[in-house]
C-alpha cells in the first residue's frame, strides 16, 4: 500500500467520525453525546475513534469549528466584491445564510443549548462571533452609510439590521414542528419554502431600508 492510499484511507476514517460525531452532538448535545456510540455509527473502534481524536472535548471542538468556518463563509463572500450594491449584498447574506441554516436545521437549537448548558464550554464559539462579527458589521455600516449618502437608502443601525436578517432566517428552521403545525402544505417541499422565505426575508430587510 503506497502513502497515498493511506492517506486518503486515515482521510475517510476521520471524516467518517466527523460526520457520524456531527449526527451525535446535534441530536443529545455534548453532554449527552456517547463517543461508543460515534465509534460505532461510523464503523470504527472505540480506541480508533480516540487515536484520532483523543478526547470527546476535542471532537466536538473540530465538529463546531467546522460549522463556524461554514458560517463565517456564508457571510464573508458577500462581501467580497467592492462594487456590489448594497441590495446585491444584503440579497447574498439573506440567501447564503438561509442556504447555511437550512443545510445544518439543527445547528441553532443546538448552539442556544450548549450556550445556556456551559457557557465555558461554549466560549470557543462566542470567541469567534466576537472576532469576526465587527468586521461584517463595520462593513455594512459603512456600505449603509456610503449609499444613504447619495440618497439610496435610509441610514439604519447595521447591527439591528443584521440582527433581524439572523431572526428572520433562524426562526424558521429553530421553531420548525410549530412552523409545520401552523403553515401546514406551505412547508412541504423544502426547496419550495426555502426559496420562499428567501424572497419575503430579502424583501423585509430591503422595506426597512427603503426612504
Amino acid at each position: 500500500m503506497d502513502n497515498t492510499t493511506t492517506d486518503n484511507n486515515l482521510q475517510d476514517t476521520e471524516q467518517a467520525i466527523l460526520i457520524a460525531a456531527e449526527k451525535e452532538f446535534l441530536a443529545k448535545g455534548f453532554a449527552g453525546a456517547r463517543t461508543t456510540s460515534i465509534a460505532e455509527a461510523a464503523g470504527v473502534t472505540h480506541a480508533m475513534l480516540h487515536y484520532y481524536f483523543r478526547t470527546k472535548a476535542k471532537l466536538f471542538d473540530r465538529v463546531l469549528g467546522e460549522k463556524i468556518r461554514l458560517l463565517k463563509e456564508s457571510l464573508f463572500t458577500s462581501f467580497d466584491y467592492a462594487d456590489a450594491s448594497l441590495e446585491e449584498i444584503i440579497r447574498n447574506i439573506v440567501e447564503r445564510h438561509l442556504e447555511f441554516i437550512a443545510a445544518n436545521p439543527e445547528l441553532p437549537r443546538f448552539l442556544i443549548e450548549e450556550i445556556y448548558s456551559d457557557p465555558e464550554r461554549s466560549n470557543v464559539f462566542l470567541q469567534q462571533i466576537e472576532r469576526y462579527a465587527p468586521v461584517i458589521l463595520q462593513a455594512m455600516q459603512q456600505k449603509i452609510n456610503d449609499e444613504a449618502a447619495e440618497g439610496k437608502c435610509r441610514i439604519v443601525d447595521a447591527r439591528m439590521l443584521m440582527l433581524d436578517i439572523a431572526s428572520l432566517n433562524i426562526f424558521s428552521y429553530i421553531a420548525a414542528p410549530i412552523v409545520r403545525v401552523a403553515l401546514g402544505d406551505l412547508t412541504a417541499d423544502a426547496k419550495a419554502f426555502l426559496a420562499m422565505r428567501k424572497r419575503e426575508n430579502y424583501d423585509t430587510i430591503m422595506r426597512k431600508l427603503s426612504l
